[in-house]
């Protein structure tokens, strides 16, 4: 495959982010033979989504920190073989740590993801300027 599994779209808040990401998941959902979940901190977007979208209030589950993050997507992967896409807004919000401080995680992400072959897209609300390097590879336009 040619496209990273960790994917990216960032963007100050009020850049559209999540009508990009809600759209993205809705693409794939329909074109894909596995399954999807929609990761969010709030239920305000959930009937934006596909059907066959599998979404996921994350505040139902205490998850604050990197770590219970992976945990939660590595649990979700081991209950659903079919597990392809796992969208994520407000990613920053829900694991609550500044960027500069998630290289380890992303480097485990990565791993997993690869091991897997698990498709995993984030939205960051950060500009270009604020990202770090580590992240860069991970951005899609």
């Amino acid at each position: 495959e040619d496209f990273a599994l960790i994917q990216i779209i960032h963007g100050e808040k009020g850049t559209g982010k999540t009508k990009k990401i809600i759209a993205m998941a809705n693409s794939v959902s329909e074109s894909i033979k596995g399954s999807t979940v929609f990761m969010d901190d709030d239920t305000s977007y959930m009937y934006d989504l596909g059907y066959s979208i599998r979404f996921v209030n994350v505040t139902e589950f205490d998850i604050d920190n990197p770590d219970q993050f992976l945990g939660f997507v590595a649990g979700m992967a081991a209950s659903d073989y079919d597990l392809e896409y796992v969208f994520v807004d407000r990613f920053l919000k829900i694991i609550g740590h500044p960027l500069d401080a998630l290289e380890e995680f992303f480097g485990r992400l990565d791993r997993f993801t690869a091991a897997h072959k698990l498709i995993v897209v984030l939205s960051v609300s950060e500009g270009t300027e604020q990202l770090p390097e580590f992240m860069k590879l991970y951005v899609v336009e």
